[in-house]
């Protein structure tokens, strides 16, 4: 497992870099030896940010994150969520996804009991369909057509490229754009 650690908006000393990677490392069991383990940790005026991403995992991507007023126990929390987060996607594709080799089953059952951690195993239910034409636009307009109705993404056709891509309002105050990869 290769864990990679960077800082945005803060300075990464050796001990956050040092006990972040201890943390993880208790997970290394559960995971392949050449799965990747993106970590960033950032900071606000009085709020610290450490997300997890493991991209990749079977076609999938497990992402964590926790924000607290302390960076130490923000790291905790987050490594804690990850480990559910590893239980769940054991329990949701161990059977379904053939040559599933990023997670490794053996002992889970024992991370799973050490968290006390109970599969469940919510019912989806879609409670409503929605179709509507893409018209094309640029990502301003689409920005604006989105605070228009009021919600917080709206999916438009590119009027550049005429790829399908979405805007949504992020967390900070901005906005962000997915587009598809090609």
């Amino acid at each position: 497992m290769k864990v990679i650690v960077t800082g945005k908006h803060v300075k990464l000393t050796d001990g956050i870099k040092g006990y972040t990677e201890d943390k993880l490392r208790k997970l290394e069991k559960y995971l392949d030896p050449d799965t990747e383990v993106k970590v960033t940790v950032s900071a606000t005026k009085n709020r610290q940010k450490v997300e997890v991403m493991i991209p990749n995992v079977n076609g999938h991507t497990i992402r964590v994150e926790e924000e607290q007023d302390n960076l130490y126990p923000a790291i905790d929390l987050v490594c804690d969520k990850l480990s559910r987060q590893i239980i769940k996607y054991k329990d949701k594709f161990k059977n379904r996804v053939p040559g599933n080799f990023s997670i490794r089953y053996e002992g889970i059952e024992e991370l799973a009991e050490e968290l006390d951690y109970e599969p469940e195993e919510p019912e989806i239910i879609i409670e409503r369909r929605k179709k509507f034409s893409l018209k094309p636009m640029s990502v301003d307009e689409a920005i604006l057509q989105m605070d228009l109705i009021g919600h917080d993404f709206y999916m438009f056709k590119n009027q550049d490229n005429f790829e399908i891509c979405l805007v949504y309002k992020r967390k900070d105050g901005g906005y962000g754009l997915i587009e598809q990869e090609i």
